[in-house]
């Protein structure tokens, strides 16, 4: 706020003119609009907002408009890209904008407030990632004097006041932000005479100071649209900010000179009041580690990570210079009570922590001597090379349900425990209702629970009821909860004060056997389950099993369930990952008597009109949405097996032409027959090998039938690799090429851009983390365009290229708003891949690494740390990897099979995840040859290392320009053999 001493001797007023100005581009048929908290600029009515007329200026074009106001005024404003009947296309992020009319100005004169657009990546900075975490320093600055220049200002013809204002987000303590530029009084491009400003909190730095029109010495003329004529623009002063550290070190700005400017018709304009945005520095980057809370290794769990480990894992990443820790979704995925519920994209609930990650021993701190026997013997008995996961869970809880036995009392009547279940009694009472009936009656399918099947308020209350005969074991579930919201918290915080951010994972969907099924089925679609498209990960689609959305439902209360996900996530976590972001956009549906991922559509979309069709002389609908079976597919298929097959499967309706039966005209009926006749022992073949065959049978179609809307098609995936097409003629062949190419890569992108920019900035606005988008697979062209606008940062995985001409991604293109990564958790490691296709080895060898030598058979650690390398020096604001990547630099991490090392296999819907890294957390602290390894790869890429770890020695330094000279064709000839490096002057590690 401006201080009001600043303007003094003044008449009070009856109305001051109010202008807004803002250089913005936009296209033919845009427009600009500034929209407030007042009527005047339309109480956040759009369209009753202050349209602005533009300017050409230079290259530039200028929005501008004006109010008129009263003395006293204030408000909050936002400005607004809008088409010509003011439809909202575009809008501000971050703050709405302050206006603050200061006291003592006269009537008659005008305030111009000069902004920039606020895009959403300039708010970043503001997400706790960075303000509470990364940048927490500079927004410690509370006890900064809070104030501005005073200046006793007398309105003169030829004065005017001008405020400067600046966003300084990363500023360190004792450190000072100035502005110089080219008017006396800004210093005259001294930074010692420059306008020194004061800090008003929240990172914005402001100062005021009184500049002479006389010192206008640089005009030309501009073509105002509104007024069709040339009038005269007279340039103020050019100036750029800059900061004083605190050795007393002065660096500027990056970027052209900013400009201060006036015109012969702003005679009255006394104050301008500049919104600059942004201090424009070097972009900040960072890396971090990525590693399931599973996979982690401690000497003090029990079979698993566990929460409190990451304090381990927090201080093994600021060793190595890292920013980020980024976890696997860590809620309760209890749902049918074995080695299935490993798979922790399955929630049981969305709110509820998995108590797989409590730590037993710190439940209390008087457990007896006899459970302490117990947890030793069970820590001894579940240290095993992978996670036992059914083990681990019961071992847990009983250990658990003995030690509530001796404290409940003492904990439930807790101030903590009281405080912490009138926070979250909206979910855990459900919850805790929800695994008492799962237990109860042996299964989560809520149809097997009678009339505790639908969910109701009334039921909920007498199922926890105090009076109930089961409370305890509500009590115990509430137990269990408290404890793990604490442990998580510890560790949160404990990263928070470390520098590191604590990334969490959003998963798109849920099991459909789960709390949030039972509370909310309208925000279901329970006949329909989830999955993806065929892409990198299964040239056969992926079936996830979860219900799809009711988005229509879900935005009758703006998204709230949304809403409360992301605010119980940043409890705990200052970034997240959303999982397929591709599904905010459309998600691939399929029917939920589907078993395999290929025979879907995407949801929302426009689909082909039984009317379109026709009109293309397209006709038999039949014959093309239902599976194509001929004498000879079945004899192709399952050669002398073809009769069995016929008979137990199919009806032949025509000569030569089958359907198949009701009890196996779905891929759910097939597999169940199967099954049975398997146990019947009537099966001439593998089952598995029928299974595949037989549905490929029943994928045998060209077009889907809406089971809604039967005139409605949707083609069907890869619809030009079914027999069923290639037996068509050419005119519908052709037809149905250019329709399949239609719906799959133009009709839909403006749909789903409108339906992504519906849900999504819900999200982003409900909390205040830094929210990355898991953007793989097959990726519509508005995906990217929409992530910008929203300030969303996406993924890039070397093998997965966008480009589709590459065959690797190239790390030194991808842009800043990315993540970049050697692999992830849905891939194969960098050792695995590295071993697994002898020539893809080749080519990368040949074509990344340049080098014309047979490649090594091993993913060395030569290779590792190239592949690492380039994606430390990638432009990416975050270079993340997987921790198996990062043990791969050291030979002695590398003896365990690589392929042990995977942690999901998409192809397998029952994979189990069990991975845990074969080195505790405490050996790796110990092991200061890796962390220097990495954190030497930190320095040279210019990342940001944490504050403990942030001194570089003049050595390192000297070595550093060396170290650049290496080209990429050394280092591949290192790594074969033709050139070793053991100079003190080259990069270290690339040879051991």
């Amino acid at each position: 706020m401006v201080n009001p001493g600043l303007f003094s001797g003044n008449k009070s007023v009856n109305s001051v003119k109010v202008s807004f100005r803002i250089p913005y581009f936009t296209q033919w048929g845009q427009s600009l609009l500034v929209c407030g908290s007042v009527p005047v600029l339309g109480a956040w009515n759009v369209k009753r907002g202050v349209l602005l007329s533009v300017i050409h200026q230079g290259s530039e074009l200028i929005w501008g408009g004006s109010i008129t106001v009263p003395r006293g005024f204030q408000c909050q404003y936002s400005y607004y890209v809008v088409d010509d009947k003011k439809n909202v296309l575009r809008w501000e992020a971050g703050k709405k904008r302050e206006l603050i009319i200061p006291e003592g100005v006269q009537s008659g004169q005008e305030i111009v407030f000069r902004d920039l657009w606020q895009a959403a990546s300039d708010a970043l900075p503001f997400r706790s990632a960075f303000k509470d975490v990364i940048f927490r320093e500079s927004w410690d600055l509370n006890d900064t004097t809070v104030g501005v220049n005073h200046i006793n200002f007398e309105p003169e013809r030829e004065a005017v006041l001008v405020q400067f204002k600046i966003s300084c987000p990363n500023v360190e303590k004792d450190s000072s932000i100035y502005v110089i530029g080219s008017n006396t009084k800004l210093g005259q491009w001294k930074a010692e005479k420059g306008l020194k400003l004061s800090y008003f909190g929240e990172s914005v730095w402001k100062a005021e100071c009184v500049m002479q029109r006389s010192d206008f010495p640089l005009r030309y003329p501009f073509w105002t649209l509104h007024h069709k004529r040339y009038e005269e623009i007279v340039v103020k002063s050019t100036y750029r900010y800059g900061k004083y550290d605190r050795s007393g070190k002065f660096s500027i700005e990056t970027g052209s000179n900013r400009e201060v400017s006036t015109n012969s018709s702003m005679n009255d304009v006394k104050y301008i009041f500049l919104s600059d945005g942004m201090l424009r520095e070097t972009p900040w980057r960072g890396a971090g580690v990525a590693i399931p809370m599973f996979s982690v290794r401690s000497e003090s769990d029990l079979g698993v990570g566990e929460f409190l480990d990451l304090k381990l894992l927090v201080d093994w990443a600021v060793a190595s210079g890292f920013h980020l820790v980024q976890l696997l979704p860590i809620n309760d995925t209890s749902v049918h009570g074995m080695w299935w519920d490993s798979y922790p994209y399955s929630s049981l609930s969305v709110f509820a922590l998995h108590p797989l990650y409590l730590r037993v021993q710190a439940l209390s701190k008087n457990i007896p001597e006899e459970i302490k026997k117990e947890m030793d013997k069970a820590k001894q008995q579940l240290d095993g090379k992978d996670v036992d996961y059914e083990a681990t869970m019961a071992t847990k809880l009983s250990i658990a349900k003995k030690v509530f036995a001796e404290e409940k009392d003492l904990i439930l009547n807790s101030s903590s425990f009281q405080e912490f279940f009138l926070e979250n009694e909206g979910w855990l009472k459900p919850y805790a209702a929800f695994c008492f009936l799962r237990d109860f009656f042996e299964t989560s399918d809520r149809s097997q629970w009678g009339r505790f099947a639908h969910y109701s308020d009334d039921k909920l209350e007498k199922l926890v009821s105090k009076d109930s005969l089961h409370y305890e074991i509500i009590c115990f579930h509430y137990y269990v909860q408290y404890h793990l919201h604490l442990q998580l918290s510890e560790a949160a915080e404990y990263a928070r004060k470390k520098g590191v951010i604590l990334k969490g994972d959003l998963p798109i969907g849920v099991d459909r056997n789960s709390v949030d099924t039972w509370v909310y089925p309208n925000l279901f679609r329970m006949n329909t389950s989830t999955g993806a498209p065929p892409d990198y990960f299964d040239k056969n689609g992926q079936n996830w099993g979860f219900p799809t959305y009711n988005w229509e439902e879900m935005s009758k209360d703006n998204y709230g369930w949304w809403r409360a996900r992301l605010t119980q996530m940043a409890k705990y976590f200052t970034a997240y990952r959303i999982d397929h972001i591709l599904g905010f956009f459309r998600i691939w549906e399929l029917p939920d008597h589907a078993a395999t991922g290929l025979v879907g559509k995407f949801r929302p979309s426009i689909p082909l009109s039984q009317e379109e069709l026709e009109r293309e002389g397209i006709w038999d609908f039949n014959r093309l949405s239902r599976p194509y079976i001929k004498r000879e597919l079945l004899e192709e298929k399952f050669g002398a097996a073809w009769t069995f097959v016929a008979t137990t499967f199919l009806n032949e309706f025509d000569k030569n032409f089958y359907e198949f039966k009701e009890d196996s005209n779905t891929e759910k009926k097939i597999a169940s027959k199967l099954k049975t006749c398997a146990e019947s022992s009537l099966l001439l073949e593998s089952e598995d090998k029928l299974r595949r065959n037989l549905f490929d049978l029943s994928q045998n179609i060209v077009l889907i039938r809406d089971p809604e809307y039967p005139r409605k098609f949707y083609p069907r995936f890869n619809l030009e690799d079914t027999s069923s097409f290639q037996d068509l003629d050419d005119h519908s062949k052709n037809v149905l090429k250019r329709l399949y190419n239609d719906y799959y890569f133009c009709r839909q992108e403006n749909l789903w851009s409108q339906n992504a920019l519906k849900t999504l900035p819900v999200l982003l606005n409900s909390s205040d983390m830094l929210a990355c988008g898991e953007d793989l697979g097959l990726i519509p062209s508005c995906v990217h365009p929409v992530m910008q606008e929203l300030g969303l940062v996406g993924l890039r995985i070397q093998r997965m290229p966008n480009e589709p001409d590459l065959e690797f991604g190239i790390p030194s293109q991808y842009s800043y708003m990315t993540v970049c990564a050697p692999s992830c958790h849905d891939c194969s490691t960098l050792r695995a891949w590295w071993e697994e296709d002898e020539d893809r080895r080749l080519r990368f060898f040949k074509n990344v690494m340049e080098s014309d030598e047979l490649p090594p058979d091993q993913c060395v650690p030569e290779v590792a740390h190239f592949v690492i390398r380039q994606h430390f020096e990638a432009p990416s604001m975050w270079a993340i990897f997987p921790l198996q990547d990062l043990l791969a630099l050291e030979e002695e991490y590398t003896t365990r099979p690589a392929t042990e090392e995977t942690i999901n296999d998409p192809t397998n819907p029952k994979h189990y995840w069990r991975y845990r890294v074969h080195v505790s957390l405490e050996s790796l602290i110990k092991d200061v040859e890796l962390q220097t390894t990495i954190k030497d790869l930190v320095r040279w890429s210019g990342r940001s290392l944490p504050k403990e770890d942030s001194g570089v020695d003049a050595s390192l330094v000297a070595a550093l320009s060396v170290a650049e000279a290496v080209s990429v064709l050394s280092v591949a000839e290192a790594v074969s053999g033709k050139q070793k490096f053991s100079s003190t002057t080259e990069k270290p590690v690339l040879v051991k």
